[in-house]
């Protein structure tokens, strides 16, 4: 802190003149100085401030007017007030000498102490006063400095936040305008600063009275808040508006300050929230609609519960199937291929036995899911009475855009002589109206079934097409599906899955070991049980299975996942461990069985 105290400087040749005066001025917050020659005095003074200098006139070298004349011409010294202490006979020439030198008063010797200090109070008081005003004035500059800090810190938020801050008065004329109101409304600060918010165009007239009503309430420390839909050059905004009316106490003047956010992305994300629900629930429903249909017409048409469960579970695994290519493309579309493929790899069609031919189609959704329904019909029928039924037995499937439609034909050779059946099946009926409006016609040849499908909306030409010809080719020798004993682990958290899966590998010949419902019941198994293969489920109750996957391929137990994760949300590290999508059908959960096993025992063999 610096010092406050006042300084008085005694200049004079005699040190006990100086120790005279000095006793005379003491007084707390006072320091006198003293200087016993002139130099003394000018070297001292450029080193610290004085209020006040007592200088003897006649001091040898230099006398005190010398003094005073050289004071007078620094910059430092010039303002120091100066006192002249003589012992001379008063005298006016020697007085204005005096004065014109710069001293501001005299004191003759002897001394009249009650002069001496009441002179020395005037200055002392001047002094005070001013270092008072000096430390009102750091303080007010130190006050401004925050303020402008404050401002500035203020202006800055308000320029950088994502409201639009804007200040106006009662009749809304605009006197504030943010970087952020520029941003929102795309009009600069200087053209609309003065004028009405009526005048900026920014916002309708319901808003504007919404405003002015504001204004006018009687309770000023109400929070106002509203939705409003305001204009910009880029379209309507969806706003949410705040305002606060002030009251100026000094004045009593009222003003209005808004902040706007704009929350035109928030009504479009909620938008498409709401379509994506209603999206979602019409896509469930109509699954449901689908699922409960093919279940009651399989259960008409099927003449035991072993064939309607077959049939069934077919039908539906087409549909599961179809489900899970539209899942991988985010339910836009899927092409004609894809379909196709899916059906190989679920064994519904030979691609062996099967020649396509036609350009690159993408299907939409609900054709994706039909034309799924369609093959697996299609396959199920070849397999069980036409083409596909012997080993000679082939198919060819073609598609062509003409004029407005996507025809398919659907012709099987090689098979067992055709004959039109009697009556018309479910499955039948699905494939002839699988596709909606589409237009279907069916041909029963003794040499094998045609069908032709004719759909007219759902599908689009592929930007890069190409034709694609799959040649027909003798089918591979079949393997032996005998897998009687095969002991196996079960890793599934739903009981009604467990069981379903359990009692279709049962019947298919295999032994379950165990039925692991929770992980450390799986880990468990895993580390204790003898079998020769587990089925995993992609997680237990919301635990990850990868511990349960560790330990079986650390004993060289082989396993398949049994999901409806894909292979991202599944343990990694074992790139050869086969997925099946949920629900999985008996005959596919054997054969993939079959698959593993036969290669363990190969592996087995290549070791030995």
């Amino acid at each position: 802190m610096p010092n406050r105290n006042i300084r008085f400087l005694l200049v004079d040749d005699i040190r006990d003149n100086m120790v005279a005066l000095e006793a005379l001025l003491r007084r707390d917050g006072l320091e006198v100085d003293m200087a016993g020659s002139a130099p003394e005095a000018l070297e001292m003074m450029l080193l610290r401030d004085y209020s006040l200098a007592f200088v003897d006139v006649h001091m040898p070298d230099i006398n005190g007017y010398e003094l005073a004349e050289l004071m007078r011409g620094t910059e430092r010294t010039r303002e120091i007030p100066i006192i002249f202490v003589t012992a001379a006979e008063r005298n006016e020439t020697r007085r204005f000498r005096g004065y014109e030198a710069g001293g501001v008063d005299y004191i003759f010797k002897p001394i009249d102490p009650v002069m001496l200090k009441s002179k020395a109070e005037v200055f002392y008081r001047i002094a005070r006063q001013a270092k008072e005003l000096e430390a009102q004035r750091d303080e007010l500059r130190g006050i401004a400095r925050d303020r402008d800090l404050a401002i500035a810190s203020l202006r800055a938020h308000a320029n950088n936040s994502p409201l639009a801050l804007v200040e106006c008065d009662a009749d809304l004329s605009v006197r504030g305008w943010s970087e952020g109101a520029e941003r929102l409304f795309g009009i600069k600060q200087d053209d609309v600063i003065g004028r009405t918010l009526n005048c900026a165009g920014c916002f309708d007239q319901s808003a504007l009275d919404m405003l002015h009503n504001w204004v006018a309430s009687l309770d000023h420390h109400a929070r106002h808040t509203a939705e409003i839909l305001a204009t910009s050059p880029g379209g309507p905004l969806n706003c949410e508006i705040y305002g606060s009316v002030l009251t100026d106490p000094a004045l009593g003047r009222t003003s209005l300050s808004l902040q706007i956010l704009d929350v035109t992305e928030r009504h479009r994300a909620e938008e498409v929230r709401s379509l994506l629900v209603g999206e979602l629930n019409h896509r469930i429903k109509n699954t449901l609609a689908n699922v409960q249909a093919i279940m009651r017409q399989t259960l008409r048409t099927s003449g035991d519960l072993k064939e309607f469960g077959g049939r069934f579970s077919g039908r539906l695994q087409a549909l599961a199937r179809a489900h899970s290519i539209l899942s991988n493309v985010t339910w836009s579309s899927a092409s004609m291929d894809e379909v196709i493929d899916d059906q190989i790899k679920a064994g519904t069609l030979d691609n062996d036995s099967l020649h396509r031919e036609g350009p690159k189609i993408a299907l939409s959704p609900e054709n994706t899911l039909r034309l799924a329904l369609v093959l697996h019909e299609l396959g199920t029928n070849a397999t069980k009475y036409g083409a596909l039924s012997t080993p000679d037995g082939h198919v060819t499937l073609k598609w062509q855009i003409e004029g407005e439609d996507l025809v398919l034909e659907w012709r099987e050779s090689g098979g067992p002589p055709v004959s039109q059946p009697q009556g018309k099946g479910f499955g039948s009926s699905l494939i002839a109206t699988g596709f909606g409006d589409s237009r279907a016609s069916v041909d029963w040849r003794p040499e094998g079934v045609v069908w032709t499908i004719k759909v007219a909306r759902g599908f689009e030409r592929m930007h890069s097409p190409r034709a694609i010809a799959v040649p027909h080719q003798q089918p591979a020798p079949t393997r032996d599906a005998a897998i009687a004993g095969l002991r196996v682990l079960v890793v599934e958290d739903e009981p009604l899955v467990a069981m379903d899966i359990s009692l279709g590998l049962e019947e298919g010949g295999a032994t379950i070991v165990a039925v692991a419902r929770s992980l450390d019941e799986a880990v468990r198994s895993a580390q204790l049980a003898d079998v020769d293969v587990a089925l995993l489920d992609g997680n237990l109750a919301g635990d990850p299975v990868d511990q349960v996957a560790r330990i079986l391929h650390d004993r060289g137990v082989p396993f398949c996942f049994v999901s409806g994760y894909g292979r991202e949300h599944l343990p990694t590290g074992y790139p050869d461990a086969p997925i099946l999508a949920k629900p999985a059908s008996p005959d596919m959960l054997l054969s993939t069985l079959r698959k593993i096993t036969s290669k363990k025992v190969l592996a087995n063999a290549v070791s030995e």
